[in-house]
């Protein structure tokens, strides 16, 4: 093989397995997504801990209920980052950017309903309810 034909195998080798990391995610996605179908559309009361994935440009669970003192803790599985905001003014809570792995956690003291969003992704949105 001549020089351009090895790097263009190589590039060929990085798209193939960008391909394959992003249907390993779209079937994982779509596998909860038939699992959390009957799903009420607030998760379950939780104790003290939670966590929120923030994947394929979405908050899962996107609305969660939880007892008042609880730490919510938000991980991004995406390839880009994303920010957790709350959309109340004065803001509440706000994470700096989350790359890849990263996460940020957050603990409700007060009772009420938390609105975010991703301030990157303005489109992305979730609710918890502290009770």
């Amino acid at each position: 093989m001549t020089m351009p034909d090895l790097r263009r195998a190589g590039a060929v080798k990085q798209v193939v397995k960008q391909v394959v990391k992003r249907a390993a995610k779209t079937m994982t996605a779509l596998w909860v997504a038939a699992a959390l179908a009957g799903a009420p559309v607030f998760a379950a009361e939780t104790k003290l801990a939670t966590t929120i994935v923030i994947d394929n440009f979405s908050f899962s669970p996107a609305q969660l209920s939880v007892a008042a003192g609880a730490t919510v803790t938000w991980e991004n599985h995406d390839d880009m980052p994303h920010t957790i905001v709350n959309d109340a003014t004065p803001r509440e809570f706000r994470s700096a950017p989350l790359d890849s792995g990263e996460h940020f956690s957050q603990t409700f003291s007060k009772p009420g309903t938390y609105k975010y969003f991703c301030s990157i992704h303005p489109h992305m949105t979730g609710t918890i309810v502290v009770k």
